[in-house]
């Protein structure tokens, strides 16, 4: 809303006037309407852009300028700037600012950089009501004008005479209401004549340059014509009006702290006004017709003006303020009056005297003719100046009412929703608001059920609506005939009625329109720019109009303040309820992780700071402990006023423009109440309490020349104004703005507090909350805390003073209506005398401040109340009786039972409740009075009485008067004991030696304490100690004591003395004694050091004695030697010198026994001598101890090893030992000096046994493997054998993996001829069933795992026609170890029988000649030439398969077998050869020295370079004689070319190992088992061939399916199909894998151990492995894709990382480097005993492959 300047203006919507008429407008066109149904929180709104508003350290921020010249002179207020540290802490901060703050009544707080809270409001759903307010009309004088002529124009307008505009005199309109006041203040009409004062008050009034007769005449004139008349009707009708309105305020209408309620003559029987003598209506009705009758006479003579039409819309001339829709038009009304919605409660509003908040609802005690519409617009009825909506305007919309929440319209606040609660939002605290007190109607209840209007004033009826009459300013209505004269038609003209026309000074804001923050700051923005555009002058310099500046504004508010004829109007969103819109302040409940939420400066945390006393009010308090909110515009404005209960009061800007504050000190509280008086006293009249409403301003420069003390400041955003308690303070904003406000009490405000609640009893305001109940809820919570007894005692005893006074003055009352002996208030046990019939009761529940508050002083009664049992009513003891609460006498109420008398507490309890807390409050008091008579008593107090007093003040939570000296007296008495203490007792010595200690790692300390304690331990000090406690002045039990250790030191050196001058009478023991004595006194006596040399030579000789005739070691003897020379002992002593012989000959013993322990062989006879020798001289224990182990050890050994000699010896071979345990004993004699005896003949035993594991190892193949693989590789072979040689598998017709067929509904399984059922079908040579990728031979069909004839994955597609090398003898099977022909392992088992122990292969060993035995005689009977005939091939094909998989060689049956299938199934053109032996196909290794021969270019192992030649170089035999024979072609139709080209198959990363030992992929893409040979009981048996195209049978891996595999695709025909099982899993075949791999890790943990220390073999197991093999790092490196002798010794482990370090290899090292030479340097020869690096043509393609389904599982080398 934007008001236009008085001069017009081209603007938009505008209505032009007349000078001085206000044009109002609304640019923005937006009422903000909406549904009363709908509550604020559901409507939406565009967001506010913050960066569109000031906010601290934005660019937008105003910055803090320096003072400036305020107009009206005002001097600044001060301004703060704390620090962080001092920030942390509110309540100390306004503790420590106060004593200067104060004085001014406001004060700034900037807080330090880097406090800054978010803004927490979702300033969408941000809505909120505003108050109109008119600048012109909020200022007191001004609005006391107008409402002057606006009563003025309504009694002209009843008499005829239509004051349509004001008389001008010297061509200048005539301010009545100045003319009226001059006249006033002179005495008076009359008294002016008679005088002749007109001419002076002409010139008061401004007027000159006339001739003084004209101006005195007309203003006289003029004063007579239209004051005159008004004047004599107001002192005649005033008396009544003001009489009616003290009636419904229900007392008089003065200020009076103790008055008594205004007594109603007739209470039983009320009777309607108008038919008193003494009615006000009568009265004014009267007067009215007087004034008409001479209007009448005066109109007899001129002729009889036309009537005017009713309600006119408009007007010329003077604008009136509050008018009707008259000939006037009425400041800032639109052309039709807007209703107030129509209150739904029957109980009418009081005054404005009163509150709409606990105060507006009180009962009344007396009806009013007029009506129970009280005044100031309480009542629905119309205003144009309407009732402010103070507090939550949601609250008006959300409960479909619109209810004041204040203390009325006008009125000033009320802090508390007395109505329907007001609803929460999330994230407050609030509690539910209390009730009020609900207002009894005035006059007949019955007729109070209708609306203002349809009822009688006078007479209180509603009949005969027809003869009712309304009054046109406040829609009161009255009969015609109730009235005086009568009215005999109705009037056709606006009729007021004398309230009206007298005037009640109400004024209040009209509600205003509902707003977003973004709408509500896109109106003040618009409003400020148009107000100040056309005022701004240019400004060359920035070539545009000036820019508004802060003193600009305030100069220009005060302007319009002021302003009688330009009224400007404007918005103000003020006292929001933060409970139902939210707090600016991040709150717990919303913003719990945000710090500010708790942060104490937070204005929702602030009121309940530790120390803040509204802790102690049981329920929240909206406006006072929880925030509300302001939303200002340009020059909205807050009135002059100070907070209730007088507290204290922070103001918060969250953003926005300046907000300029003008503040009032406490202390002159007094004089601005006066000032204000006295400047419009009849706005006082009845509105005496009208600085609670927050309607009224005064300029500061009156309040000024009245004496009053006026400081400004401004507000920017991000800053605190703090108000101190009783200050007032009022101020107005600068532009758009959102601030926060709320009230705490800090511990000093409690007598404000109070003085407080006084103040509003005096004037009959509801207080906030009860201060008494406050005062005892603290007394209960935290009456034990001094610091609270500080502030609560004295206020506990002025309540009980006022209490006891209110009780005692009742009952002296009581006693006087009905005198009696005995009253039940005085005896609280209940004997009392009968005759008092007065109620009285022990209330100690808790109730609701509605039932305990007085109906007229309003103040709360928490203690002691009076109750009438008629009517309900409460009032309080000082108004008991007095207040009409029913139609009984006072008398009667003070003594019958129908009225009642409550206490919560008694007299006794009270006071002794009361007592406790004053007497804790007492306590450094009476501290300070025993303290000050303990020093007043005794010159020299007792220490142990200053200790207690200490520790009782110190035990106090309270700073003592006395205690920091005391404690510091008592402290330096404490020194003092604790000094003579050291004297005194023997602690101090033990208490020095740990002080010693201690000082050792601090040389340069130790040295300043150790000073310290030669001064401390002087025997003068005593003397000085006892000088001191005379002169400190106490007493204590440590005087006397140190008195007689004085004595006691005197009489010891004196005996001392005596002793040294003459020894040979004393013992050692005197002596001792003596120095015991000395020490126990705890200082330096020089004596004590003389005795103490005496004693340590007599005691060392008496220790001399003893020492020699028992044994002592070598460190004995030396330490006692050394402390003899220590304290003095000399050389020739005849003790001293026997014992340097002892420590001589000990020495001498001890570099003996080092001489012969140190060489490699030891001399056990003289060690065993020595051993002897040490039983008598003084040797160390732990060098005897060391000969004694090792002769043990040696005697041990010899013994196991004579034991172990006899027993290899022993004719029963199962009685010699094993060779492990020989192995074991072997190994522990590593760490022998010299060898014990026997060992050579038991070395010699285990070689014997050693060598024959050697011939073993060469058997097979494994001549350069470590001992102990021989074992793994047997049971390997073992194992293997069992599969091939298993005499279950018989001879059967091809059939296919499970994996090409289905498993059939019943399997079965096949049953074979002799109607056995078979196992699961195996194939290939090694007699398993199916895992991994395997192929088919073209010729007989069977399928042939790729790992057991090394055919790698990608290497598939050349093997289109595959025949395997059971068909051809020409393709060679590969194998990584020879085969031992059975009859030579027979042989090598027959020298079993003559080996010295018992071999771990031995059994093993037999289980593999007897499974072998027994497959040769299963197969003999097939090896018949008669028998054999074309139709045995497949037979002979199965049986050799099985002997060609085995890792033994059955010689006779291989060449048998071999030569029928050559003989009926040719496949080669030749027949094979005769085999004689099966070798590795491995290709063999270069040894190291051959790979240094080949780094160096060197032939001959001579030709090396010395350093890098062995010792057993001449042994070796050279590789460069062996030729190399080309590799045998391939059978016909295979196709085994290798192809670089070839794509790789790796789907994941393999071991770091030689790829060659990578094992198989799975059919699920992962390496499958580590077992050497997997077995699946999933597999079922298949039909022998499938039908069907050429295909391939590969891995579900992803990787099978890579674009590079699909590049060559498979051309596989049927009878060489390759295919890997989806439905394969790993399962534990039998055989040694897990046993093996055990060993293994067992063996490579131990040799871990054995050799960590090793720089050969500690690097990893890799280079571990090569060692023992004669490889390297850079061989294996570069030989990745061939076979190595590593391999060969790892055949049998199943994928674990194994060393293979053994001491074995060490024993054997010699044999294996003899061997090294030949095996690296000559081939193995294949089957055919042709000699060949690679024998199969398979195997020349294995270097370029990438991985191999090798036989063994893969081994991790890494």
């Amino acid at each position: 809303m934007v008001s236009a300047p008085p001069t017009g203006g081209n603007v938009p919507n505008n209505l032009h006037g007349p000078s001085g008429a206000r044009i109002s407008l609304n640019p923005n066109g937006n009422s903000h309407l909406h549904s009363h149904n709908k509550p604020l929180s559901a409507l939406r709104a565009a967001p506010l852009d913050m960066a569109t508003v000031e906010r601290r350290g934005q660019p937008l921020a105003v910055r803090e300028t320096t003072k400036r010249v305020r107009p009206h002179g005002l001097q600044e207020a001060p301004t703060y700037r704390p620090t962080k540290e001092e920030f942390k802490e509110p309540f100390q901060y306004i503790r420590n600012i106060a004593p200067e703050a104060s004085k001014y009544g406001i004060c700034k707080i900037i807080p330090p950089d880097g406090w800054d809270p978010p803004f927490a409001i979702d300033t969408e759903r941000f809505h909120f009501r505003t108050r109109k307010q008119e600048l012109n009309s909020v200022e007191g004088g001004t609005r006391t004008s107008l409402n002057y002529v606006d009563q003025l124009q309504k009694f002209h307008k009843l008499t005829g005479t239509n004051l349509n505009r004001f008389p001008s005199v010297d061509k200048k309109p005539l301010d009545m209401y100045k003319l009226k006041k001059a006249v006033e203040v002179r005495g008076g009409f009359d008294a002016v004549c008679k005088l002749k004062k007109w001419a002076e008050i002409g010139r008061d009034l401004g007027y000159s340059g006339k001739i003084m007769s004209s101006l005195s005449t007309s203003l006289k004139n003029s004063y007579q014509k239209w004051l005159q008349p008004y004047e004599d009707y107001l002192r005649v009708a005033k008396p009544g009006v003001h009489q009616q309105l003290e009636l419904e305020n229900g007392g008089p209408y003065v200020r009076s702290p103790v008055n008594s309620p205004f007594r109603n003559s007739h209470p039983a029987t009320p009777t309607p006004m108008s038919d008193r003598d003494d009615s006000p209506a009568l009265r004014a009705s009267a007067a009215l017709n007087n004034v008409l009758k001479e209007s009448e006479k005066i109109q007899e003579v001129k002729p009889t003006p036309p009537v005017e039409t009713p309600r006119p819309l408009a007007s010329s001339g003077f604008t009136a303020v509050n008018a009707p829709t008259t000939s006037f038009v009425a400041v800032n009304s639109p052309s039709q009056p807007t209703k107030e919605v129509e209150n739904v409660n029957i109980t009418p509003k009081l005054s404005a005297g009163s509150s709409s908040g606990p105060t507006s609802h009180l009962p009344d005690y007396r009806p009013s003719p007029l009506g129970p519409n009280p005044p100031n617009g309480h009542g629905p009825k119309t205003l144009k100046r309407a009732i402010s909506r103070e507090g939550s305007s949601s609250s008006l919309v959300e409960n479909g009412i619109a209810n004041g929440e204040g203390d009325g319209p006008n009125g000033r606040r009320s802090k508390r929703i007395k109505k329907e609660p007001a609803p929460t939002v999330a994230g407050s605290h609030m509690s539910l608001f209390r009730p009020s007190t609900p207002k009894v109607p005035l006059g007949d209840i019955g007729n109070r059920k209708k609306g203002s209007g349809e009822r009688c004033e006078s007479c209180g009826k509603s009949d005969d609506l027809a003869a009712i009459v309304p009054c046109d300013s406040c829609d009161n209505a009255y009969h015609r005939y109730c009235l005086e004269p009568p009215l005999i038609t109705a009037p056709d003209y606006g009729w007021h009625c004398p309230r009206c026309l007298v005037g009640t000074g109400e004024f209040g804001f009209e509600e205003g329109g509902i707003y977003s923050l973004k709408s509500f700051q896109d109106k003040a923005r618009d409003f400020k720019d148009h107000y100040f555009s056309p005022k701004m002058p240019f400004d060359p310099i920035l070539n545009g109009k000036k820019p508004v500046s802060e003193d600009d504004v305030e100069r220009e508010f005060w302007k319009l303040v002021e302003s009688l004829t330009e009224t400007v109007e404007v918005e103000y969103g003020a006292d929001i309820h933060s409970t139902t819109h939210g707090s600016g302040f991040p709150t717990l409940e919303l913003n719990p992780l945000d710090p500010y939420s708790y942060d104490p400066w937070n204005l929702n945390v602030l009121p309940f700071h530790n120390e803040s006393l509204f802790r102690h009010i049981k329920s929240d308090i909206s406006g006072m402990t929880v925030p509300w909110l302001y939303v200002g515009m340009c020059f909205s404005t807050f009135c002059w006023h100070n907070e209730d209960h007088y507290t204290y009061s922070a103001n918060y800007q969250h953003f926005g423009a300046t907000k300029t504050w003008y503040g009032i000190p406490g202390a002159d509280a007094d004089n601005f109440e006066e000032a204000m008086r006295q400047a419009v006293p009849e706005l006082f009249e009845t509105q005496p309490d009208l600085l609670f409403q927050l309607v009224t301003l005064l300029p500061p420069d009156q309040l000024k020349k009245a004496g009053v003390s006026v400081y400004a400041l401004d507000q920017r955003a991000g800053q605190f104004v703090i108000t101190f308690p009783q200050a007032y303070h009022a101020g107005f904003n600068h532009g758009f703005n959102f601030n926060e406000a709320v009230n705490f009490a800090p511990p000093e405000w409690e007598p404000w507090g109070e003085a407080g609640v006084k103040h509003l009893q005096e004037f009959r305001r509801s207080p906030c909350f009860s201060h008494d109940e406050l005062l005892l809820t603290a007394a209960s919570r935290d009456s034990s805390n001094i610091k609270t007894t500080k502030w609560l005692a004295p206020a506990l005893e002025r309540l009980k003073a006022r209490e006891f006074d209110g009780r005692h003055g009742f009952v002296r009352r009581h006693k006087e209506a009905k005198s009696h002996a005995h009253c039940r208030l005085d005896d609280e046990n209940g004997q009392y005398d009968p005759v008092c019939e007065l109620g009285f009761k022990i209330d100690e529940q808790e109730t609701s401040e509605i039932e305990y508050q007085c109906i007229f002083c309003k103040a709360y009664t928490y203690l002691s109340r009076f109750r009438c049992q008629k009517s309900g009513k409460v009032v309080c003891l000082l108004h008991a009786g007095i207040y009409d609460c029913c139609h009984d006498t006072e008398q009667q109420r003070l003594t019958n039972s129908q009225h009642s008398v409550h206490y919560r507490i008694t007299d006794n309890a009270l006071e002794s409740m009361i007592q406790k807390i004053v007497d804790r409050a007492h306590q450094p008091e009476a501290w300070k009075e025993r303290f000050d008579k303990l020093l007043e008593d005794d010159p020299t107090p007792p220490l142990k009485s200053l200790r207690a007093l200490l520790s009782e003040g110190e035990k106090i939570p309270y700073p003592l008067e006395g205690l920091p000296q005391l404690k510091a007296f008592v402290e330096r008495c404490n020194e003092w004991v604790e000094e003579a203490t050291n004297y005194t007792v023997r602690k101090q010595q033990n208490r020095r030696k740990n002080e010693k200690a201690w000082r050792k790692g601090n040389s340069a300390k130790a040295a300043e304490l150790e000073e310290r304690d030669r001064e401390l331990r002087k025997v003068e000090n005593i003397e000085k100690l006892l000088k001191e406690a005379a002169d400190i002045s106490f007493d204590c039990p440590e005087i006397g004591v140190l008195k007689e250790r004085a004595a006691a030191i005197a009489d010891f050196i004196q005996k001392a003395r005596a002793a040294l001058a003459e020894r040979h009478p004393y013992s050692t023991q005197d002596f001792e004694k003596l120095v015991e004595d000395g020490r126990a006194f705890n200082v330096d006596i020089p004596e004590v050091d003389h005795l103490d040399k005496v004693v340590q030579h007599m005691q060392w000789t008496d220790q001399a004695h003893d020492r020699r005739s028992c044994y002592q070691t070598l460190e004995d003897v030396t330490k006692f030697i050394e402390q003899g020379i220590r304290i003095g002992i000399p050389r020739d002593n005849e003790h001293m010198l026997y014992f340097e012989d002892q420590k001589t000959r000990g020495n001498m013993w001890e570099e003996k026994v080092n001489e012969i322990v140190q060489p490699e062989m030891v001399n056990y006879q003289q060690l065993e001598a020595l051993s002897n020798q040490a039983s008598t001289l003084p040797v160390s224990p732990e060098t005897r101890a060391k000969v004694d182990a090792i002769l043990a050890k040696q005697r041990e050994a010899h013994k196991h090893i004579a034991q172990l000699c006899q027993r290899s010896k022993d004719l029963d071979f199962r009685k010699r030992p094993k060779y492990k345990e020989v192995r074991e004993l072997m190994d522990s004699l590593q760490d022998f000096n010299s060898k014990p005896t026997g060992t050579i003949d038991l070395e010699k035993e285990q070689k014997r046994h050693e060598d024959w594991m050697r011939r073993g190892k060469k058997l097979f193949g494994k001549a350069n493997a470590p001992l102990h693989i021989l074992l793994m590789h047997m049971q390997y072979v073992d194992t293997r054998n069992k599969f091939c040689f298993d005499p279950l598998d018989r001879p059967r017709s091809p059939v296919e993996p499970p994996s090409r067929e289905p498993t059939p509904e019943n399997d079965d399984g096949d049953v074979d001829e002799e109607g056995l059922k078979s196992r699961r079908d195996v194939f290939c040579i090694c007699r398993q069933p199916e895992f991994g990728m395997m192929i088919e031979c073209e010729l007989c069909h069977e399928w042939y795992h790729g790992k057991c004839l090394k055919i790698a994955r990608g290497k598939v597609k050349d093997y289109d026609n595959y025949t395997c090398p059971i068909c051809d003898w020409r393709v060679k099977i590969p194998r990584d170890a020879a085969r031992p022909k059975l009859e030579d392992l027979i042989g090598w088992q027959d020298e079993i029988i003559d080996l010295p122990f018992q071999p771990d292969e031995e059994e093993v060993l037999k289980s593999i000649i007897n499974v072998a035995q027994d497959f040769r005689d299963i197969v003999r009977p097939f090896c018949n030439p008669i028998l054999s005939t074309a139709d045995e091939v497949p037979t002979n094909l199965f049986w050799l398969r099985k002997i060609e998989g085995a890792e033994i060689l059955l010689v006779d049956e291989t060449n048998w077998f071999r030569q029928e299938l050559h003989r009926w199934a040719p496949v080669a053109p030749d027949p094979p050869p005769k085999l004689e032996y099966s070798n590795s196909t491995r290709k063999p290794r270069p040894t190291k020295q051959q790979r240094m021969m080949a780094e160096l270019g060197v032939e001959r192992p001579e030709d090396l370079p010395p350093q890098y030649q062995t010792r057993h170089l001449n042994k070796r035999k050279s590789s460069e004689s062996q030729p190399k024979q080309p590799p045998l072609q391939p059978a016909p139709q295979l196709k085994i070319e290798s192809n670089p080209g070839t794509p790789r198959l790796l789907p994941h990363p393999i071991s770091t190992g030689n790829p060659l030992h990578s094992g198989p992929l799975s059919a699920h893409g992962h390496q499958p088992s580590t077992s050497g040979y997997p077995y699946d009981s999933h597999f079922a048996t298949a039909s022998p061939h499938t039908s069907g195209p050429p295909s391939a049978f590969l891995s579900s891996h992803p990787s099978l399916g890579s674009p590079n595999s699909a590049q060559s695709p498979s051309m596989l025909p049927h009878g060489s199909l390759m295919f890997g099982s989806s439905a394969f899993q790993q399962s534990g075949g039998a055989g040694p894998s897990d046993s093996y791999l055990q060993s293994l890790d067992q063996e490579d943990s131990i040799r871990e151990h054995r050799d960590a220390g090793s720089s050969q073999d500690n690097e990893n197991l890799d280079q571990m492995f090569v060692d023992l093999t004669n490889q390297d790092e850079s061989t294996q490196e570069q030989e990745m894709p061939e076979e190595n002798h590593a391999s060969e010794a790892l055949d049998a482990m199943t994928g674990a990382n194994v060393s293979v370090l053994d001491s074995s290899a060490n024993d054997s090292a010699q044999d294996e480097m003899n061997e090294d030479s030949a095996n690296g340097a000559n081939h193995s020869p294949n089957e055919s005993g042709v000699r060949s690096p690679r024998s199969s043509s398979l195997s020349d393609h294995k270097g370029n492959e990438e991985s191999y389904e090798d036989a063994w599982p893969s081994r991790a080398l890494s």
